[in-house]
């Protein structure tokens, strides 16, 4: 299968989120420039052991990968483009906290060909920002998006983030009025949830850790849905919503099972049937490509049967759902003939529905989807 996408990884952070379990660290005193050209060396290795096709998708994500300094983001692009060729109508992604970019990186952003921008708004009030542990305020969000349209990056994706301590419905009602008044193109929106090692895992171990209750998370998940139809943003996927030509195109590809690159600490790729995960602590990924120039931690040779279970639970998050036709194109097996029994029975439960052509979520399964995704798990 060809390889048309990368996701690239920048692990800085000038502070650490309170909810955050991705591969981060602090940027203070780090060896950033070492990181950098190690990063360079894997693409390098990379292309040349598996392919250079020109990439369709491009996602650099954190961490914070405005995180860097202009010279260092320069050092950067500079090594993306001298191993990645852009194939034609390309999307290239880059994450961007509102605080920490200015006109300058914007500017080096766009000469670099970054067309698309997936800004971490989370919410659009002072409190929670600060009770969540993200130093951005209210205004910068407003400013980031100004400015975007200003250097001429008008493809703007925002995250949001619901169920959050002291978070009440009519709070997230006001973040979702915000979000419209701005001209974006996309949403991302997510419950917290609880992960280990984070300050928040910490503080619910400890009963200090006050969130809504199901029942407003619930009502919350219910208003994102009827206020982003109401918008113009047609919900594409579980957690993700788009005006219309707009769905992130990198993200449909994990969610079709298709391969892609890893590149950088703790990244995770998937090529030619191998997901790898790549060594996490920085100094162990610089040893790691200076030792062999490849920094894998984990290499799993898919099964067949692991392939479909995958195209079940990744392809259910699509509201599309997944193709009977292509299933079995792709398998050459019927999905009744792996899955009869688990389709019947949520058929039965009112989670999945089964037409013609396609198997899909119902609004109940979508509210617990993830119910669902485990009945395709091991089978």
């Amino acid at each position: 299968m060809a390889i048309t996408a990368a996701y690239l990884h920048i692990p800085f952070c000038e502070q650490i989120c309170h909810y955050c379990d991705f591969n981060k660290v602090f940027l203070d005193r780090q060896p950033v420039e070492e990181y950098l050209r190690a990063m360079e060396r894997e693409m390098a290795h990379t292309t040349s052991r598996f392919s250079d096709r020109k990439m369709k998708t491009i996602f650099v994500g954190g961490g914070t990968p405005t995180a860097l300094n202009v010279e260092q983001l320069e050092l950067f692009l500079n090594s993306i483009h001298r191993h990645f060729k852009l194939a034609d109508n390309y999307e290239f992604t880059f994450e961007a906290n509102p605080g920490n970019i200015g006109k300058d990186k914007l500017k080096l952003l766009k000469e670099a060909g970054v067309n698309r921008l997936s800004i971490g708004v989370q919410a659009f009030q002072d409190e929670l920002l600060k009770g969540i542990g993200r130093t951005h305020r209210y205004e910068d969000i407003f400013e980031i998006v100004s400015l975007a349209y200003e250097i001429g990056i008008h493809n703007l994706s925002i995250d949001l983030m619901f169920g959050l301590p002291h978070q009440t419905v009519q709070m997230f009602q006001e973040s979702l009025q915000k979000a419209f008044l701005l001209d974006i193109t996309h949403v991302s929106a997510y419950s917290l949830q609880i992960e280990p090692k984070t300050l928040f895992y910490n503080l619910m171990n400890k009963g200090k850790l006050k969130v809504p209750s199901e029942e407003n998370e619930y009502k919350m998940y219910e208003l994102l849905m009827n206020e982003m139809e109401r918008n113009g943003f047609a919900q594409y996927e579980i957690s993700n919503f788009a005006k219309p030509g707009f769905e992130s195109r990198h993200n449909l590809t994990y969610w079709r099972n298709e391969h892609y690159y890893g590149i950088g600490a703790g990244a995770h790729s998937y090529i030619n049937g191998v997901r790898r995960v790549n060594a996490g602590p920085l100094k162990q990924y610089i040893n790691s490509i200076t030792e062999t120039g490849f920094p894998y931690r984990e290499e799993n040779v898919l099964t067949e049967n692991e392939k479909m279970e995958e195209e079940m639970f990744m392809g259910l998050r699509k509201i599309k759902g997944v193709s009977k036709n292509e299933f079995k194109k792709k398998y050459n097996k019927s999905i009744y003939d792996v899955f009869g029994e688990q389709v019947t029975s949520l058929a039965k439960k009112g989670l999945l529905i089964d037409n013609e052509e396609r198997l899909t979520l119902s609004k109940q399964g979508i509210f617990l989807g993830n119910e669902v995704f485990q009945q395709f798990l091991n089978v």
